[in-house]
């Protein structure tokens, strides 16, 4: 992945905007939350300002006027100039064709899980399935409601976020049936690890192994 002048996302979901037409910050925002960008790209409004500037100060922004509503402070309006549309478009095509090291921390959890007995990661495994449903429920809901304003054009980041999910709703299922059915290759030897003390024999000649090699 290339390293980008601006690298936080927010400053895609920025270009990505202002290609739609000028506008300020406070509006930006407002339809970015509108149509759930704000969750697919994990942005932190509390930046919004300073990935602006950045961008401007790059020179993939500029400002084209100021103006004052009323009472409220003076708003300034961007607009993308000719590098802010390159960088966008070479950003999105290496975004949707190349494949970025991702470390999720579950996969983390799951390397060294083994260190949990058997009945307390059955039970983890139920409070993460929970959780999975009602996320995936909610988010078909928030999906069909956005579908009655929004384009799906633009809400298939919803759509890959849904099967994500699904998908490790139904490995996490899968895994907790062989858990509780005691047909995971292993879960007798795991329980006795952590009656006992003792490594299973395959862990122990890994560990073993590990260390003549040094």
């Amino acid at each position: 992945m290339k390293r980008r002048k601006v690298g936080n996302l927010l400053a895609l979901a920025i270009l990505s905007t202002l290609s739609e037409r000028p506008m300020h910050p406070y509006e930006m925002a407002s339809i970015l939350k509108s149509r759930g960008k704000d969750r697919d790209m994990g942005i932190k409004w509390g930046s919004l300002y300073t990935v602006v500037g950045n961008l401007r100060k790059h020179g993939l922004i500029e400002a084209v006027e100021s103006n004052r509503d009323g009472a409220r402070p003076e708003r300034t309006v961007y607009r993308i100039t000719d590098a802010g549309r390159d960088e966008m478009l070479d950003w999105l095509r290496e975004l949707l064709a190349g494949l970025a090291p991702e470390e999720p921390k579950f996969v983390a959890g799951l390397s060294v899980m083994m260190w949990l007995g058997p009945d307390e990661v059955i039970a983890l495994f139920r409070t993460r399935l929970a959780a999975l449903d009602d996320e995936i429920a909610s988010t078909r809901a928030e999906l069909a409601r956005l579908l009655e304003e929004v384009p799906r054009l633009v809400l298939l980041e919803i759509e890959y976020h849904l099967a994500i999910r699904a998908a490790e709703a139904e490995w996490v299922r899968s895994i907790l049936g062989e858990l509780t059915s005691g047909s995971m290759p292993g879960l007798a030897e795991w329980r006795t690890f952590h009656e006992t003390g003792e490594l299973p024999a395959e862990v122990a000649e890994l560990v073993e192994r590990g260390s003549t090699t040094d």
